[in-house]
């Protein structure tokens, strides 16, 4: 299956592809991938993706700040008087995950009236999404963009998202609490 995908996104590369990646010819005699062409295959398909993603906020015209890490984060909705997030807190949350297609196709969403917590930086959620709760403040809405290597990466989901899919979170940080002890 990953190596029929890999063959689909070399052969959609290969116009403008370095010439250290492999062809999918190539990949079909089963000759092995080294791991320098691996790093440039991955350096490609980051330096793309962080482009369409980049096209994607500028198309919107959001105002949208750029972490070091790659996430893009758009605070639509402020609250200068809230407690900025912290690692090791609980943060109660509502939020809708889309796809970053040209229909931005809802993937997954929190229970109408319901907020769902995340225990910044310890709970299995998407590490990037943890990154991202620390630029906000309790009450406030942002939309939220993860790169793949920050959302579900290689695989997906195995689900709704596809491999290799960057995600959109619109995102409401209802609540902040300190854990029980």
């Amino acid at each position: 299956m990953y190596k029929v995908f890999l063959i689909f996104l070399l052969a959609l590369l290969s116009c403008s592809q370095p010439n250290d990646i492999p062809t999918p010819e190539e990949l079909g005699t089963k000759k092995a991938i080294t791991n320098e062409q691996s790093i440039s295959i991955s350096r490609f398909w980051t330096s793309d993706e962080a482009f369409l993603i980049k096209r994607f906020v500028e198309r919107r015209g959001w105002n949208a700040e750029k972490t070091p890490t790659g996430i893009y984060y758009y605070i639509y909705k402020k609250n200068k008087t809230g407690k900025l997030a912290q690692p090791g807190e609980i943060a109660d949350v509502k939020y809708k995950i889309r796809l970053l297609d040209a229909d931005t196709t809802l993937c997954y969403q929190s229970e109408q009236g319901k907020t769902e917590p995340i225990l910044i930086e310890m709970d299995n959620v998407e590490s990037g999404l943890h990154e991202a709760l620390t630029y906000m403040r309790e009450g406030e809405k942002a939309y939220i963009i993860l790169p793949h290597y920050l959302a579900h990466g290689l695989v997906g989901d195995l689900d709704k998202i596809p491999p290799l899919s960057p995600v959109l979170y619109d995102i409401e940080l209802v609540k902040l609490t300190q854990p029980k002890k």
